[in-house]
Order: structure tokens, then C-alpha cells, then sequence
């Protein structure tokens, strides 16, 4: 067996994963913030639902641009140097380690996800700075103590870490089941530890009617949940001001424009 071998079956294998004739959310999302990583079955959806409610569009951007406020302001204002990224999607421009190393070259930063695109594209996120370090683990948010064990490769678990779920949680269709998750994740981690979370919200008859054009494509089925379910993944964490927010608005850079997404950033007492 030549040395490629091995790389060329995981390759043809992760390939044989990807299936193209559905809809797939990360890939979906990447054709909504301006990527490449995309089949015509994806545009097909994303353009039907862009006619339905065009302001989804706003709330992948908007989203996208959070994530960097929230990255920077752990970064810099709460001194974290630990990031795990869990439900990452595909790669795009100022992905979580770029945004962390940017303010601080020494982060980590590890990237949970389970989907075979998001795999195949694994070397764009594994760039880091000498002094940090950046990995990628195959997981599924169902296993939240096989992500902690596999994190602690990397990451120093007795230390904070900032645990990130963007734009992943309407996938649990249980909502108890969803804080249950989050919550087993957050108690593998320390005090001083933040939770970031982010998700699109049933706040405007077009964004319910876009969730349920996505749902009824064939694609894993994403829900939209109200803003004081959102909340409820933050209970016993100190809110950080504006507490659970439009995304445009958790300490924008600029006025923000009103969308249907929701995000805060809590700290572990």
C-alpha cells in the first residue's frame, strides 16, 4: 500500500457520504453568505425561499458577522483563549479561529461537525498561527462527552473555554432535549467559561413560512424557536450585555437593522 492510499479511501469515502440529491443546511448557509461550497439543489431551495421571505438573506449575513463580534469581544474583553465551535459549517471568510487568533495569535480552537462536505473542507480551518492551534473533530452533537473527550486532545478543559453553537440548534427537534445537550457540554467545561449561542427565531410570518419551505424540501428539518426559548439555553449563566438580542444588535458596530435571529453571549458563574 503506497502512502496515498489511506488518504485516497477517506477521501472517496467522505465523498460517498455527500449526498447531492437533497438540500443540506451548511450547504444551504453557504450559498446564503456568499460561498461556493454548494449544489444546484441548494441554489434551487435557496432561491424559492429567498421569494418567499428575501430577509433570510439578512439574517445568514448578520449572523455570520456576530459570530466575529462575539469571538472578539471574548477574545479581548473576557481574556478567553479557548474556542470550541461546535455545528461549524463550511468554511467562509472570518471563520472562528481567524477572528480569535486575529486579537489573540496563542488561541485554540477546535471545530465540531459531522457532515462530510464540512469534512471534505476540513484543511481551510486547520490553518493557526505558530503560537495556537487549531483541530477539527468528526462528531455529532448528540454526543456531547465524546466532543468534550475529544476537545481535551487540544484544549485545556480546567481552563475557560468559550463553547460556540451558531445556527445549529433548530436542528434538535426536542427543544428539552436541545438545552439538555447544551448543558452537558457546559458542564465538561470550568467556571469562567462562555456560551455563545445563535440561532433564527419564529418572529415574522416569513421566516415561519421559510423554515417551513425548507423543512418540506427533503432536507434534515430546522426549527425556528421563540426568543425566550432561545434564553433558556442561557439559565444559571451570567448574561453579558445586551443579553439575549437580534444579532444585528448584540453590540454592533453600527445601528442595526432589525432581523429574525437571536444570540447572546453567557458566562459560567
Amino acid at each position: 500500500m503506497t502512502d496515498q492510499e489511506p488518504q485516497l479511501a477517506a477521501a472517496a469515502e467522505i465523498r460517498a457520504r455527500i449526498d447531492t440529491d437533497k438540500p443540506h443546511s451548511a450547504r444551504f448557509w453557504n450559498y446564503f453568505v456568499g460561498g461556493k461550497d454548494h449544489y444546484e439543489v441548494d441554489r434551487e431551495i435557496g432561491d424559492h425561499i429567498k421569494e418567499i421571505f428575501p430577509g433570510l438573506a439578512d439574517v445568514a449575513r448578520t449572523s455570520r458577522q456576530f459570530l466575529g463580534r462575539a469571538v472578539r469581544h471574548l477574545a479581548l474583553e473576557q481574556g478567553i483563549r479557548q474556542f470550541l465551535d461546535v455545528g461549524t459549517g463550511l468554511p467562509t471568510a472570518d471563520n472562528t479561529h481567524e477572528v480569535a487568533q486575529r486579537v489573540a495569535p496563542d488561541a485554540r480552537i477546535v471545530y465540531v461537525d459531522n457532515d462530510p462536505m464540512v469534512l471534505a473542507h476540513a484543511r481551510a480551518l486547520l490553518t493557526s498561527t505558530p503560537e495556537g492551534r487549531t483541530a477539527y473533530i468528526d462528531a455529532d452533537l448528540y454526543k456531547p462527552a465524546a466532543i468534550l473527550e475529544a476537545a481535551a486532545q487540544t484544549l485545556d478543559l480546567s481552563r475557560p473555554v468559550a463553547l460556540m453553537i451558531l445556527n445549529t440548534l433548530g436542528h434538535v427537534a426536542d427543544y428539552d432535549e436541545a438545552r439538555k445537550l447544551v448543558a452537558h457540554l457546559m458542564s465538561g467545561l470550568p467556571s469562567g467559561s462562555c456560551l455563545v449561542i445563535s440561532d433564527s427565531t419564529a418572529t415574522s410570518e416569513g421566516m415561519i413560512a421559510a423554515s417551513e419551505a425548507y423543512n418540506s424540501s427533503g432536507a434534515v428539518p430546522y426549527h425556528v424557536r421563540s426568543v425566550e426559548e432561545i434564553a433558556g439555553f442561557f439559565e444559571g449563566l451570567d448574561l453579558v450585555e445586551p443579553g439575549v438580542a437580534q444579532v444585528t444588535r448584540w453590540r454592533p458596530d453600527s445601528p442595526g437593522s432589525v432581523v429574525d435571529a437571536y444570540g447572546a453571549v453567557g458566562r459560567k458563574p
